[in-house]
């Protein structure tokens, strides 16, 4: 019937057996009730008009294929299109070199400006080649999609290759499409999650504001003061923070996804396996902060570790001794270890020095604890008042122990460590000064003569050299 050439209309007429669709003056073919699935809503009549309308391009394009016209004119559209599309390139490429000089000047200017002190924030040797990269994958990203475009216009000029030209656009309309829709239909849970974040940061400001005129109260509560509001105001942000993010979590693009919740859970199981120590240091320091166990600046020991507390963290507390070293604490340490604290008994700043001597029993003890005072006087940084006490804390098998024990001036550019050497050696001092040496007779045989260093031979070689007064 197409080669024939004669009259190739297309309509459709109603029969009792079905829709007739007719070519010309002869049928074609015939839609019956058969054809049609009431399921998927279909009726003889809507089969017909959609085969009629693809039987009519199959007439139309049959016709195109076999005009000489046509095709020549296709042909000149293919050419134009193709002309356009080289030129596009040539554009697209001058236009990529003069933008990419622009970008350079203008970033390598503005990036030395940003500086924080005299520190540049940006390296603008990485910053270049980075900006560079960029606008090489976005010229070639516009030549693909100009190409992709370009392909699919030649391809629609032709009957042959019109399929391919129509499926080519379909194909970009439908991603362009679908990536529109899942924006437009995202934008609703995105705006319902950005009101619970403003929210949830609304909350943690004014709980931050109860807190600080809480902790600054003429009587505050007995938990909630200047050493712990901090903590205690991190702790209700974290909070605040975990239930905006649980409550926007299903308005969250993609969050309904298996992906999605699969790395949910695959995070959930490597942060609970993981954070078991985590969990016992913070709980630890959550204690130590509670309990006011630890203050920043005060000298406490802790186990074998003595020194000031330098910083207090949830998880590790830090102390400075006074050998130049600064030691990092687990706080589950700290917890399960008895604290001695030189800082907390004593009246007004600073505190406490303490040093233990045994001496037998032949020494008269008012002679011993005189001398411990008298050492103490002696040492630069021991307060006077309150006065240097000696303790008797402990009557052994072969000798008394003797504690001193004396407060020290925080002030003083000397750690303790320095104090407590220079008491150790001014105690050596007043003790030889008075033929009183410090050896316990913890042993079979004594001398007739004292174990004692006489005054003259303090400065023996080679501390001649460097006599010197500090401890006398």
């Amino acid at each position: 019937m197409l080669s024939d050439g004669e009259d190739l209309t297309v309509s459709i007429r109603s029969n009792p057996e079905g829709e007739l669709v007719m070519l010309g003056n002869r049928m074609a073919f015939a839609v019956t009730a058969g054809d049609a699935d009431p399921l998927l809503g279909q009726t003889p009549a809507s089969v017909a008009q959609a085969a009629a309308a693809q039987l009519s391009q199959i007439v139309s394009e049959t016709r195109e294929s076999r005009n000489m016209h046509s095709i020549l004119l296709s042909c000149l559209f293919t050419l134009a299109a193709t002309a356009c599309y080289l030129f596009l390139l040539w554009i697209m490429k001058k236009v990529r070199v003069w933008v990419t000089g622009l970008l350079m000047r203008q970033a390598e200017q503005h990036v030395r400006k940003l500086r924080i002190g005299d520190t540049q924030i940006l390296d603008i040797q990485h910053l270049l080649p980075a900006l560079g990269h960029l606008l090489v994958a976005l010229h070639w990203l516009l030549m693909a999609l100009l190409t992709y475009e370009w392909l699919s216009f030649v391809f629609r000029q032709f009957p042959y290759t019109r399929p391919w030209g129509e499926s080519l656009n379909d194909y970009l309309t439908g991603i362009l499409t679908e990536v529109f829709g899942s924006i437009v239909s995202a934008v609703p849970g995105l705006g319902i999650a950005l009101v619970i974040f403003l929210l949830a940061r609304l909350c943690t400001k004014l709980m931050g504001q109860v807190f600080e005129r809480m902790a600054n109260a003429d009587q505050p509560i007995s938990w909630l003061n200047q050493e712990t509001m901090p903590t205690t105001r991190r702790l209700f942000s974290i909070a605040i923070w975990l239930f905006a993010i649980a409550m926007a979590y299903p308005y969250l693009p993609g969050s309904q996804s298996e992906a999605f919740k699969g790395l949910s859970v695959l995070l959930g199981i490597m942060v609970s396996l993981g954070s078991s120590s985590l969990v016992g240091q913070g709980a630890a320091g959550l204690i130590l902060t509670y309990t006011r166990t630890l203050r920043i600046g005060e000298y406490v020991r802790i186990g074998e570790h003595e020194g000031t507390v330098v910083a207090m963290g949830m998880f590790t507390t830090r102390i400075r001794t006074g050998l130049g070293e600064e030691l990092c604490l687990p706080n589950s340490v700290i917890a399960s270890t008895v604290t001695k604290n030189y800082s907390r008994t004593v009246k007004g700043a600073g505190y406490i020095i303490d040093t233990t001597v045994t001496i037998g029993y032949d020494t008269p003890w008012r002679q011993v604890e005189a001398m411990l005072l008298e050492a103490a006087k002696m040492t630069p940084g021991i307060l006077e008042s309150p006065p240097p006490v000696v303790f008797q804390t402990a009557l052994s098998d072969f000798y008394p122990e003797y504690r001193l024990v004396a407060q020290a001036i925080p002030a003083q550019p000397r750690p303790r460590a320095e104090i407590l050497t220079m008491l150790h050696a001014n105690i050596q001092d007043v003790f030889n000064r008075y033929d009183v040496q410090i050896m316990s007779p913890h042993y079979m045989d004594d001398t007739a003569t004292a174990k004692v260093v006489k005054p003259e031979n303090w400065y023996l070689k080679p501390a001649a050299k460097e006599k010197s007064d500090s401890h006398a």
